[in-house]
């Protein structure tokens, strides 16, 4: 290939509006307790840590620059409204439409010049410089006067739970800029990238492989998602043989540990790189029983050079950036972009005419609405909905892509199933997206991106699909008779293990609740939940616990309080539940592994309550230990019927 190719950014067209199960915010925990086995360097800015493999050190940091308590952003009219900063006086334009909110400095890019009010705009949507006279399309970000001259550099809009937002900008803002590198002719056969499963592609580039989250074997949620695909016969081989792994984060479907304790057991100094999350990836890495001594946390937007020619970069997500990452691999000049799971990478700002990006695509990862019940949740109900947030996710990704122009765009992670019979209801009632219908909608808005539906073992040779597109050796198949779709997952094997922690001591006796509630460390909120523990098929037990946990003081009555409170009810499979509970594991296990039942009265989501079981639990689980110590000998183990609510 000649000439010099652009990898300049791209504010997104459209922000992915859908139904979000988790929002967290920034933990306050300190990454570097969470395991011995992390590998750090301790940068200039405190709070920050990385393991530099070359170049110059300088992380990506978020600064917020504007916050607006709900008053004020309920004040906000539709259309462009003038915000100024009350701590340092600087001005910024936040834009307001069906589709949610937009935001950037009161800044001209041509020479900084402020910008007012158009009277010549009768729609309501550009502004005007006082220096010399250029317009801003506020709703898309575009300069349209002079046509083609910028894209305004926009920041991140952060709703808080109040109600409030705070406006946040990443510097750098396009680190992939940085040390710019001219692109060199790929030869056939240099670089490749293979498709395992799900998440994870092994990318060969020279003589180093790299592979992304392998997730090989096992389930992930607890006993909630299992692999579509059977991957390739070898495909443990090749991790345990690849020279760099990158696990974006720590959800299971990415950070499996079934897979990873194969490769503890044959080559645990395997190099496994980590975004510098709040939350660390490995943060239960200790009771996980994995052993691994090679992982390197790596801080966000800063080049980490593995030889001459090959460098990967990590950047977070901006819904989720205290836990969701992706990565720019680059080899010779050539840019792979893998967006994994992220909601808004890099808060929307990404690298445009990469030569291959990958991302997620399907949906139907979250508890909501498949596992809530009463009020409007019947099938009808959730039929529509399902349907509405599949097409819009469709939607999204495709303008996504064809705004980002890569040259070749393949559909991954996305690719479970409820397998096992118990969640048939859910593997019915949770349709998702299929790549070829992405691919389909691409090819009709963005005939000039090649894409890619990828099958186990199917191998693209990136130099060849770059000098011919429709050069059918540029894709090679898994063989006709290898085996694509997986029809058996070894249920017993892993549903035998959660159902372990059923007959634990601990269980025998009712403190167990009180000691585990106030380990969890959440309370003064006005919420009373009732959790039941069922049978797969969320029918009540014999002698398992029934009982209440009211959030306001952290008390266990036997029934609902007098006064007025939010109540949710949660029908939990008891070996998962009590799995969660005995190992301290974050309840995504329950919630996003389709583990529970879920109804509420008020029919409101509570972020606060939801956020902290899923994402704020202490790094460490509880001290059963100690518990049982505490137990006096001489007390006979409570009946657990006796937890049961009249």
């Amino acid at each position: 290939m000649s000439g010099r190719k652009s990898h300049r950014s791209s504010n997104t067209l459209v922000d992915l509006i859908h139904i979000i199960a988790y929002s967290k915010p920034p933990l306050s925990h300190d990454p570097t307790t969470a395991s011995p086995s992390f590998k750090h360097c301790r940068a200039t800015t405190p709070g920050t840590t990385a393991y530099l493999f070359g170049g110059k050190m300088t992380s990506q940091s978020a600064k917020t620059l504007l916050t607006l308590d709900a008053e004020a952003v309920a004040s906000l009219k539709e259309g462009i409204n003038f915000n100024k900063s009350q701590e340092d006086g600087k001005c910024y334009i936040i834009y307001k439409n069906n589709d949610g909110l937009r935001a950037c400095k009161n800044q001209c890019k041509h020479q900084g010049g402020l910008f007012i009010k158009d009277i010549e705009d009768l729609d309501g949507r550009t502004v005007k410089c006082t220096k010399h006279n250029w317009k801003l399309n506020v709703s898309s970000m575009k300069y349209v006067n002079l046509p083609d001259s910028f894209l305004q550099d926009e920041l991140d809009v952060d709703i808080l739970d109040d109600g409030g937002l705070q406006l946040v900008e990443l510097s750098p803002m396009d680190p992939w800029l940085a040390d710019p590198r001219e692109p060199q002719e790929l030869q056939e056969g240099e670089v490749k990238v293979t498709y395992m499963t799900h998440a994870c592609m092994e990318v060969q580039l020279g003589q180093k492989r790299f592979m992304f989250d392998p997730w090989l074997i096992g389930p992930a949620f607890a006993r909630g998602w299992w692999l579509v695909h059977e991957p390739p016969a070898d495909c443990l081989d090749q991790m345990c043989t690849a020279d760099f792994i990158y696990i974006s984060h720590m959800h299971s479907d990415h950070l499996s540990y079934p897979t990873l304790k194969v490769l503890s057991d044959r080559r645990p100094d395997t190099p496994i790189f980590v975004g510098d999350t709040s939350r660390p990836v490995f943060w239960a890495l200790e009771q996980s029983q994995v052993k691994l001594t090679n992982i390197n946390v790596v801080p966000f937007g800063v080049w980490q050079n593995l030889d001459e020619h090959l460098r990967f970069m990590i950047l977070m997500d901006g819904v989720h950036p205290e836990m969701d990452t992706c990565i720019i691999l680059e080899y010779k000049g050539h840019m792979i972009l893998n967006t994994v799971d992220c909601t808004r990478p890099n808060g929307g700002r990404l690298p445009e005419k990469v030569d291959l990006m990958m991302s997620d695509f399907a949906g139907g990862v979250s508890g909501f609405p498949m596992t809530f019940c009463g009020r409007k949740y019947n099938d009808s109900w959730k039929a529509g909905f399902i349907k509405n947030e599949r097409k819009k996710l469709l939607n999204y990704k495709a303008q996504l892509v064809k705004s980002l122009e890569p040259r070749i765009y393949c559909p991954f992670a996305g690719y479970f199933v409820e397998a096992h019979p118990s969640d048939r209801y859910i593997k019915d009632t949770n349709v998702k997206n299929k790549a070829e219908d992405l691919n389909a909608l691409i090819n009709k808005t963005a005939p000039d991106i090649k894409t890619w539906t990828p099958k186990p073992g199917a191998v693209l040779d990136l130099g060849l699909a770059l000098k011919d597109p429709t050069n059918s050796a540029a894709i090679t198949n898994p063989p006709a008779n290898a085996k694509i779709y997986k029809d058996s997952w070894d249920f017993d094997l892993y549903v035998d293990e959660l159902n372990s922690a059923i007959g634990s001591e601990i269980f025998r006796h009712r403190r167990w609740i009180q000691f585990y509630y106030t380990w969890a460390g959440f309370q003064n909120y006005n919420l009373v939940v009732r959790m039941i523990e069922t049978d797969d098929d969320f029918e009540p037990i014999a002698d398992s616990y029934d009982y209440l946990v009211d959030f306001m003081d952290l008390s266990y009555p036997a029934k609902r309080p007098d006064r007025d409170h939010a109540y949710v009810e949660v029908k939990n499979r008891i070996g998962v539940m009590r799995s969660v509970v005995l190992h301290g594991r974050l309840w995504d296990d329950l919630y996003i592994g389709f583990q529970n039942r879920i109804s509420r009265d008020p029919d409101v989501y509570h972020h606060k309550f939801w956020n902290h079981f899923q994402t704020e639990l202490p790094f460490r689980k509880p001290d059963w230990d100690q518990f049982l110590q505490q137990v006096p000998a001489i007390e006979e183990p409570e009946t657990q019927s006796s937890c049961k609510l009249s």
